[in-house]
């Protein structure tokens, strides 16, 4: 059975100023990259477990999006009793 992912309102900023930040309305290959992200956070509905804990909270998990320096951590918990994903912030990788 599949999570129901939900993108709460902090992450749904996150995207939003993500957007702008790469200017993904002025390039194909951002946008690209932008639409590669919202399908990697979409892909929690099937298997969020396979992600790992974060070092943070033991209660939330990370998925890894891009490659080394240019990667971004989505950041969400798992709840089983609703079968949902609830992402709650996205962040660039680097960042401490």
């Amino acid at each position: 059975m599949e999570y129901v992912v939900r993108i709460m309102p902090r992450a749904e900023r996150d995207l939003d100023a993500l957007y702008v930040a790469i200017r993904a309305d002025e390039s194909d290959a951002a946008f690209a990259w932008y639409i590669g992200l919202r399908s990697a956070i979409l892909s929690l509905e099937s298997s969020p477990n396979r992600c790992p804990m974060t070092s943070e909270n033991k209660r939330l998990r990370h998925l890894l999006y891009g490659r080394g320096r240019n990667a971004y951590r989505i950041i969400f918990r798992v709840l089983e009793s609703r079968r949902e994903v609830e992402v709650l912030h996205i962040r660039y990788g680097a960042r401490k």
